[in-house]
């Protein structure tokens, strides 16, 4: 087995930047899906007759099949090959979106937002693990950059394209849409990219397959109960009791067999910890901020879903001019002190959204964001990919999305409780606090409800903000000492 000190030498690919524009579009599809569901909520919750219950799981089908499969669809496209892993996700992910857009019952589209979820998870590690290989270290930065800002980019342009759809179409149509652009993605997998995988042949880890998913997927269940039964409830502490137990017996399995399908001697290498330990705070600070602040302007600031969309993308352009134009600022500061500084620049943007009432420090905002991931993302990436062996990268990418997708979890749930706690004690007596939207429609004074929405959401911020500066400092200590 390749130790993690013992790296091979990656060559550039001559087709590298072209395949690059394909694992882009791969990632596109799937970071689309997610933001573009929220903007169609309201017309698919009428359009299927759907309960609040209903819609939850729509979201929660897709989100508990990815974290749960990550860790093995890594390992498996390690084994397999990448290139095989992109082509089942994307064919995965583009029958699944047929399916949900001619869905004709809420059990209908549930069944299918989860094999969507099957496809994404299948798709996701191969994307870096690919990048990986075909960038040398000179390269590989700025590669790693633009891959983040595309995931960005389809995050902010999510609802915009949502929205457009909805206004002019059927709400079915903005899962059809991903059809299209997942066969564009299937024809240019196929022709441009390249197979690799892990030339070491490993017996099948089944048994750490099976306690993964279990694990994960309870853990994953138990943040999603949260925001309706609350941290003290059996219906949170029955599942992440359940969770962490099998995942204690997964990490003790993995240092007892011989062919694990996670080497946790990864977490010796302070790189990989330090990069790991800072997306998980980064995504717990972020996706609770910004899933906070998707409903401020929209339900405090009044705009539409379209509009929100809009003014939400000065975060993605200003992400995407960062990481292509301050490499060699990123090099010169080297990558300790380049996570603190881009993870101090996100942390003041999320501090700087808890102010704001109106749009203007909002924007100023969301550009600080856009700039300190800018930074820090293809540090943090960077890092975590070059301190395993390239034969193994698609196990450590899934590693990574494993994690942040329950750093991002748990973000939501612990960031939303709270926010839904103050809002709550500040409204008057006798309006409905359990959403946003029932409130403004109570028949309350709408600036009382508005005013209440933005205290509680003040507080979550700066606890978002906070977390994301520590995730700063822990990547920075980690990576200066290694």
């Amino acid at each position: 087995m390749t130790s993690t000190t013992e790296k091979a030498v990656v060559h550039p690919h001559p087709q590298r930047w072209a395949v690059l524009g394909v694992l882009c579009l791969s990632v596109m599809v799937v970071v689309l899906d997610n933001t573009v569901l929220n903007v169609a909520i309201p017309s698919i919750s009428t359009g299927l007759d759907a309960s609040t219950a209903d819609i939850q799981w729509m979201i929660n089908a897709y989100s508990l099949a990815l974290a749960g499969l990550l860790l093995t669809t890594g390992s498996l496209s390690d084994r397999f090959g990448r290139k095989r892993a992109l082509l089942a996700g994307l064919v995965l992910f583009g029958t699944g979106s047929a399916v949900a857009a001619y869905a004709g019952s809420s059990e209908a589209l549930i069944a299918a937002r989860g094999f969507m979820g099957i496809g994404a998870a299948v798709l996701m590690p191969g994307t870096l693990a690919v990048l990986m290989q075909l960038f040398d270290d000179e390269e590989r930065p700025k590669a790693i950059g633009i891959w983040a800002a595309v995931t960005s980019l389809g995050f902010a342009a999510g609802p915009v394209i949502g929205g457009a759809l909805i206004k002019h179409f059927w709400w079915g149509s903005v899962f059809l849409i991903n059809v299209p652009v997942a066969v564009l993605a299937i024809a240019a997998v196929a022709m441009l990219v390249p197979e690799s995988k892990d030339p070491t042949v490993r017996r099948p880890d089944v048994l750490g397959s099976v306690l993964s998913i279990i694990g994960m997927v309870s853990i994953v269940y138990a943040v999603i109960e949260v925001p309706e039964h609350g941290f003290g409830s059996a219906e949170f502490g029955v599942p992440v009791a359940i969770g962490l137990v099998t995942m204690t017996g997964f990490a003790l399995w993995e240092r007892h067999t011989t062919d694990p399908m996670l080497d946790l001697g990864f977490f010796s290498d302070r790189r990989f910890t330090g990069a790991v330990a800072s997306g998980v705070l980064a995504a717990f600070g972020m996706a609770g901020s910004l899933f906070l602040l998707t409903q401020h302007l929209q339900g405090v600031l009044g705009y539409s879903p379209l509009e929100a969309g809009v003014r939400v993308a000065p975060m993605a352009i200003a992400l995407l001019v960062t990481s292509n134009t301050l490499g060699q600022l990123v090099v010169k500061l080297g990558a300790g002190r380049a996570m603190l500084l881009g993870m101090t620049v996100v942390a003041s943007g999320v501090a700087l959204l808890s102010v704001g009432t109106t749009y203007p420090p909002t924007l100023a905002g969301l550009v600080l964001v856009g700039v300190g991931v800018g930074v820090s993302q293809p540090v943090a990436v960077n890092a975590l990919m070059g301190s395993i062996p390239p034969e193994r990268a698609g196990i450590a990418s899934g590693l990574s999305g494993t994690l942040t997708e329950l750093g991002s979890s748990f973000g939501i749930a612990v960031l939303g409780a709270l926010l839904s706690a103050r809002f709550v004690a500040s409204l008057p007596d006798g309006v409905p606090g359990r959403s946003l939207s029932e409130a403004l429609n109570s028949g309350a004074d709408i600036t009382v409800v508005r005013e209440a929405f933005s205290n509680g959401m003040s507080v979550s911020l700066v606890i978002g903000a906070v977390a994301v500066f520590l995730g700063g400092v822990v990547a920075s200590v980690l990576l200066r000492r290694a």
